[in-house]
């Protein structure tokens, strides 16, 4: 008779402790397999969308969604979001009043609706050094240190996520060096190639300056697929299950990867921590501002040819168009919420826009990067990406720092370069190739370190 409670006791436990299994929290349960497609509709049904109005038509201009390139039609909503007014309406007339209110419910909206939360406990991760190799970059000698980002996953075993990270820093400097990391494909770690016969590579210009570089690889963080979404750092999180619509998408994960990557500069003494850039371009130029944005700690952003989802502004028709970005194919960029505002909701609906993703980076500099319209084409829309730097002004100055300067938009190849937001639309393609002397000589008014023996700083194109 007295050992019934204790059964009917056990019994009582096992069930609860049974309960996160049946909720589909089992560390053990593989992770969901759908395909982009699958997942895209899924999100859709959860936000009770039943369709999505279709994208720009970049190929075809007789299409009847053919892409906009007349500046006359690119302006349906020419009202933005004023960055300095406050939900409630009052003006923000103080920087205490930019820092305590109003940064804190932009932030909110592009959490809410455009970029996705991080949880609020992410994964630790532990670097480790995998290899150190002394080489010849540029003339210089170099010590090259590939480091391997091991995110513990006892929350989930099932999921590994080792972020790749390259670190390359003068052999000769005579202290810890301004670096500048760039979201890109790691190299193997070797050092650029030589020279193609038009002048120095990225790297070299960066070691030429004193500075060291990193390479961080965004696919080792969260591949770039919706069809990946149950995998990486945001499957590792969710334990394998679909995304809610509020959660993270890849920009965010990239960003975040790249945060876990200035941890670990804050501990290697070769490393000058509070004087780190981001640099991306196209997709993860998105990648750079979204990191400048959320993470205070990063000194200066090469934003390069960001386009929509990045810095080129929501509201502008002109090349691609939100449509797109809310499509099968790039979706997973973005929070699900985002959906909606290619569905039942318009581009003016979106409580932010991204000039105000520019002014969350204030007062730390900010260099926008574009190519020719007639050799990069528009799709990425260069007066958009400017638009959004002129509407950042106002948070600037209010901090006590200098905007573009003109609202006009310049003409190609002009730099400006005297204040903390920066613009230059060189006369290339799609890279950041031929802006990088002027960034570095803008960035050099912020960066300035110890130079290693024997460099020379390149000098911009005029």
């Amino acid at each position: 008779m007295r050992r019934f409670p204790v059964v009917a006791f056990l019994l009582v436990l096992l069930a609860w402790l049974a309960i996160p299994w049946a909720r589909g929290d089992d560390p053990a349960k593989p992770p969901v397999q759908l395909t982009a497609p699958q997942d895209h509709r899924r999100m859709m049904e959860l936000l009770n969308i039943k369709e999505l109005r279709p994208g720009a038509n970049g190929r075809d201009p007789r299409a009847p969604n053919a892409a906009n390139y007349d500046e006359s039609k690119a302006n349906p909503y020419p009202d933005l979001p004023d960055p300095l007014v406050l939900k409630n309406g009052n003006k923000v007339i103080t920087a205490e009043m930019w820092w305590k209110q109003r940064r804190p419910e932009i932030i909110e909206d592009f959490d809410r609706q455009i970029y996705g939360r991080i949880p609020k406990d992410t994964p630790k991760v532990k670097w480790e050094v995998a290899a150190t190799d002394k080489q010849t970059v540029g003339g210089l000698p170099v010590v090259t240190k590939r480091l391997v980002g091991h995110v513990d996953n006892s929350s989930y075993p099932l999921m590994t996520v080792d972020m790749q990270l390259i670190l390359t820093t003068p052999a000769v400097a005579t202290g810890p060096v301004p670096v500048i990391m760039e979201f890109g494909f790691g190299g193997g770690g070797r050092g650029p190639a030589p020279g193609s016969g038009r002048g120095p590579r990225w790297q070299e210009q960066v070691l030429a300056q004193g500075w060291g570089y990193a390479v961080i690889v965004p696919n080792s963080i969260q591949a770039d697929s919706g069809a990946d979404l149950t995998r990486g750092i945001i499957g590792l999180c969710n334990k394998g299950q679909p995304r809610k619509a509020d959660d993270w998408g890849a920009l965010r994960a990239w960003a975040w990867g790249a945060s876990r990557a200035l941890d670990y500069f804050e501990s290697d003494a070769s490393v000058a921590a509070k004087k780190v850039g981001i640099e991306g371009l196209s997709r993860y130029g998105k990648a750079a501002i979204v990191t400048m944005a959320y993470d205070e700690r990063f000194a200066i952003g090469f934003i390069g040819s960001s386009g929509e989802g990045g810095v080129k502004l929501h509201r502008r028709n002109f090349g691609e168009r939100v449509e797109n970005v809310a499509s099968s194919g790039e979706y997973h960029w973005m929070a699900g919420n985002f959906l909606k505002y290619a569905g039942p909701l318009s581009w003016n609906d979106l409580p932010v826009d991204s000039h105000e993703l520019v002014a969350l980076c204030a007062p730390r500099p900010v260099f926008i990067s574009v190519g020719s319209q007639q050799v990069e084409g528009g799709w990425v829309d260069a007066k958009g990406m400017f638009l959004a730097g002129v509407g950042a002004g106002p948070v600037y100055k209010l901090l006590g720092k200098k905007d573009l300067g003109t609202s006009e938009f310049p003409s190609q190849e002009t730099a400006l370069i005297d204040g903390e937001v920066a613009f230059r639309q060189h006369s290339g393609g799609h890279t950041t190739g031929p802006n990088w002397p002027t960034f570095l000589t803008f960035a050099d008014r912020y960066l300035k370190g110890p130079a290693a023996p024997g460099t020379k700083r390149p000098t911009p194109d005029k």
